[in-house]
């Protein structure tokens, strides 16, 4: 089995266990206790039955054979293009996403209080944190209080925690291409439509940035900690501007002058 591998970024090696894996999705489950915002229904499977043909082998059915009704922005981690925001019949995440592996940093940060009452994320506390001459080709934001509540959250009605838009313009300037992160949305929850960190970050319309994703609801456990990661961003074949989807983390360690990695157990 292979146990260890290596990648080079920006000049410098690094190696990586693709046998600890990190999923830092949340799971499409039935239920009260499935991720949801915007007002989105709840995950819903429905058993198919054709003639005498039932699909469900717990009524007696020789498979199971079901419809599933979810809704990839409001139910559960999901991976959005510019198709989000575009009236573009070819902007669509099977499009616009043509890679699956990037260098991604993991930055923790402590949304600040406003006066309006909003919580938000500020582009000087997320900046302070990167390193400007080896920029990751995209960003994993932990929100601060890690708190496991994120993981059934319902977000909707609540005014969730969002991003200042000069963070998404930081980004989008510096050719991060991927932002991946632990709220429903990089705007508030209602703005009138003016959705300004999206299209800060695909700096839509006038030098839309097709090959951009966000990835929204996602849960970085705590014992991940800050730092680079092989990002492994797993989605559906749908074509649509958005999918359910699966970011898995693997932890990168800077390869010595000799060539060795030495690799840390990562926890369970």
């Amino acid at each position: 089995m292979l146990s260890s591998a290596t990648i080079t970024f920006r000049n410098q090696s690094y190696g990586f266990n693709p046998l600890q894996p990190l999923d830092i999705s949340l799971p499409l489950a039935l239920g009260p206790d499935t991720v949801n915002c915007f007002w989105a229904e709840p995950v819903q499977v429905e058993t198919i039955t054709v003639g005498s043909f039932v699909g469900s082998v717990a009524l007696g059915g020789s498979t199971n054979y079901q419809r599933v009704h979810l809704t990839p922005h409001g139910n559960g981690t999901h991976t959005e293009c510019y198709g989000h925001i575009s009236p573009d019949p070819a902007a669509t995440l099977d499009n616009c996403l043509p890679r699956f592996l990037f260098v991604a940093q993991v930055v923790s940060v402590t949304p600040q209080r406003q006066k309006n009452g909003d919580w938000v994320v500020m582009s000087q506390e997320v900046v302070a944190q990167l390193n400007e001459s080896n920029l990751p080709e995209a960003l994993v934001l932990r929100t601060l209080p890690n708190e496991e509540s994120k993981r059934t959250a319902h977000y909707s009605g609540t005014n969730p925690t969002y991003l200042e838009p000069a963070l998404a313009e930081f980004l989008a300037l510096k050719d991060i291409e991927h932002l991946l992160l632990d709220l429903p949305s990089v705007d508030r929850e209602e703005d009138g439509g003016a959705l300004l960190a999206h299209r800060a970050f695909w700096q839509y319309p006038s030098a839309t940035r097709r090959n951009a994703t966000i990835t929204e609801l996602i849960f970085v456990p705590d014992h991940v900690p800050d730092g680079l990661y092989l990002l492994n961003l797993q989605v559906t074949s749908l074509v649509l501007d958005a999918s359910p989807s699966k970011p898995v983390l693997y932890a990168l360690v800077p390869v010595a002058g000799n060539g060795a990695v030495s690799f840390v157990e990562a926890p369970h």
